[in-house]
C-alpha cells in the first residue's frame, strides 16, 4: 500500500516557487508525483506522496502529458524538482524530524 498524507500534499502547495521552472507560486503549484515504478507508481496508482515535487500547472502537465522531453529528460527534471522540494521543506522548517 502506498503512503498517503493529505497534510504532505497541502504543504507542497505552499512552496514559494515552482521547483521546475522557478516561477513564483501563482496558485497553481501542486504536488507532482513521480512516474517511476520504483517510487510506488503503478497502473492507475500514484507513487507515494513523499515522492512528489512542488510544480506549477505548466511544468506538471509537460512532465505528465507533454511531448517536448524524452523519458530520461522527464526523469531528470522530476528528480531535480524533488531534490529542491525536499530541501525547501527542511530549510523552511516544514519538515522536522523528531
Amino acid at each position: 500500500m502506498n503512503y498517503r498524507s493529505k497534510k504532505w500534499l497541502e504543504v507542497l502547495r505552499e512552496a514559494p516557487v515552482c521547483f521546475g521552472c522557478g516561477k513564483h507560486n501563482d496558485g497553481t503549484v501542486v504536488a507532482a508525483h513521480s512516474n517511476q515504478l520504483r517510487d510506488g507508481k503503478g497502473k492507475s496508482i500514484k507513487a507515494h506522496d513523499y515522492r512528489s515535487a512542488s510544480l506549477c500547472y505548466t511544468c506538471h502537465m509537460e512532465l505528465d502529458q507533454g511531448c517536448k522531453w524524452s523519458k530520461q529528460e522527464r526523469r531528470e527534471f522530476w528528480e531535480e524538482a524533488h531534490r529542491q522540494t525536499i530541501g525547501w521543506l527542511v530549510e523552511s522548517g516544514r519538515l522536522v524530524l523528531k
